[in-house]
This record gives structure tokens, C-alpha cells and sequence, in this order.
């Protein structure tokens, strides 16, 4: 199961799995333009891999499949102020 893999150039860490490469006509079009011009990374085979960086394989395998594209966002941002609460005991707010 081979994939194409684009970054945006307007979301940091922010990707973008098509079945073909550049071929978008399954990803909507709402999507397009907030991911921005999608930048070329690489071409996998998701069939060769056992895991997948930050993403879930399965996931991404399931998405392709049933949407034709697969959105790979980066993780929230951890709250440090919260953390170091936590860390300390404190209740918060």
C-alpha cells in the first residue's frame, strides 16, 4: 500500500497522506486550503511498515482507504504552567 506524504507550508508539523501522489481530488476542498500548498516529502509503503512515527498505522492504513487522504496533526501543546501544578501538588483553578 504505497502512499504519498506532503507537509504544509502553513501549519508547522502538519501532514498530509494521499493515496497517489498528487492527487487530491479526494481530500476536501475546505482541507486544501487550510493545509496550504502541500509540499512533496516522500512516497511510503504503509504494507512494508510495522510503525508509523507519530501517527497510528492502522489509523492511517483505515483512513486512506475509506477517505482517500489521511491528516496527520502534531500533538497539543502541553500546558507547563498545569504540569508544573501538578507536579507539585497543587490544585488547580
Amino acid at each position: 500500500m504505497l502512499t504519498a506524504v506532503y507537509k504544509s507550508i502553513k501549519k508547522a508539523d502538519t501532514y498530509l497522506f494521499v493515496e497517489k501522489r498528487d492527487d487530491f481530488s479526494r481530500v476536501p476542498e475546505p482541507l486544501l486550503e487550510t493545509f496550504g500548498q502541500p509540499k512533496y516529502v516522500m512516497i511510503i509503503n504503509l504494507a512494508s511498515r510495522e510503525k508509523l512515527g507519530v501517527a497510528d498505522l492502522s489509523a492511517v492504513k483505515q483512513a486512506l482507504i475509506d477517505q482517500g487522504f489521511y491528516l496527520q496533526l502534531p500533538p497539543p501543546e502541553e500546558n507547563l504552567l498545569t504540569q508544573f501544578k501538578k507536579d507539585k501538588g497543587v490544585e488547580s483553578d
